[in-house]
């Protein structure tokens, strides 16, 4: 695919774009589609979603271009405990899916437009079943309670889960999450209002969360992400972008380096994925990913390559981002 001159200059070689249907609905997709790009240090990852405008499109170019032209930071350690995470699919899928890959962490998603109070609690008594009393289960609601909903819901969500450890992002603005977390007993994190927010730290400094959950992609890159983490000073789940293998394992870069690491991260992903561009995807074992950098194989960027019309539209956004920064 055609390189912007702006990304030529800054050394990146090669861009490829690719496209992979995924094993359930999730996130209201069923196919992921991006962008690698190579450079002296390998090759990276590039893959907003969709209902990103380029202006916020631009930092997931930005750690894509540092990704691929600088180190990554030291790693702390060699392995990753990742969560497993649940869709939102039926209980007795959600039973089969909770024990995938051996965590001891599960995220749930919850509040979808798809699914019901009563169905989620039922999905969480089902993921408390499959990995018994001592495992942790985490929800996410992706911001769309409104207060009330979110503070009649969360205690709900506490007793059929059998203890929650954190409720991720249940509404979306930030005087709401701090309401919520000054109402209940669950611990709060944050996600959307970290992410997609023009201050990520602005959370941290208001009082409204107890974690940060943060995203190599969106914030930039995982040595602004280290940054970030020292200066909101409150513990940090990393999670994925629903990346390839590649983009995964920037996150597992971001989380082995981080000074400490007191949750299960969300980067046991892949399985979400009908394929990988890589023969050996980042998948967890025993609850664990190891810390690598794999480098896409030619012929699964062949067999995954996007048709020319998402292709052109990705030259377009690429270029419209790389004018950016």
């Amino acid at each position: 695919m055609r390189i912007p001159a702006a990304l030529r200059e800054r050394g990146i070689e090669d861009a490829r774009c690719w496209s992979i249907p995924m094993t359930t609905r999730f996130r209201g997709i069923t196919v992921r589609d991006g962008v690698v790009l190579r450079g002296p240090e390998g090759w990276a990852e590039f893959s907003p979603f969709w209902d990103y405008a380029p202006a916020e499109s631009a930092a997931w170019l930005r750690c894509a271009l540092a990704d691929a032209t600088a180190p990554r930071p030291a790693p702390l350690r060699e392995s990753i405990e990742v969560n497993v995470t649940i869709p939102v699919v039926p209980p007795a899928l959600a039973h089969r899916l909770a024990t995938v890959g051996g965590a001891r962490t599960a995220k749930v998603k919850v509040a979808d437009v798809a699914s019901t109070l009563s169905a989620d609690l039922e999905r969480l008594e089902a993921v408390r079943d499959a990995l018994g009393p001592d495992a942790r289960i985490r929800v996410d609601a992706n911001a769309r309670w409104d207060r009330d909903e979110a503070i009649a819901a969360i205690p709900q969500m506490d007793r059929a889960a059998g203890g929650l450890e954190y409720v991720e992002q249940p509404v979306a603005s930030l005087e709401d999450l701090a309401a919520v977390r000054r109402a209940v007993d669950v611990p709060i994190a944050a996600d959307e209002l970290v992410r997609r927010a023009e201050d990520p730290l602005r959370v941290a400094r208001a009082g409204a969360a107890d974690v940060l959950v943060m995203k190599v992609q969106p914030l930039g890159g995982a040595a602004r992400c280290l940054e970030l983490a020292a200066e909101a000073d409150l513990p940090v789940v990393v999670s994925s972008a629903l990346e390839s293998s590649v983009g995964l394992s920037a996150g597992l870069a971001f989380a082995a380096a981080l000074p400490e690491l007191t949750h299960a991260c969300g980067l046991a992903t892949a399985v979400l994925l009908t394929g990988d561009l890589i023969a050996a995807p980042l998948r967890a074992d025993g609850g664990m990913i190891p810390v690598r950098r794999p480098q896409p194989e030619p012929e699964l960027l062949e067999a995954h390559c996007a048709p020319r019309e998402l292709t052109a539209r990705w030259e377009q956004r690429l270029e419209a981002c790389a004018q950016l920064l």
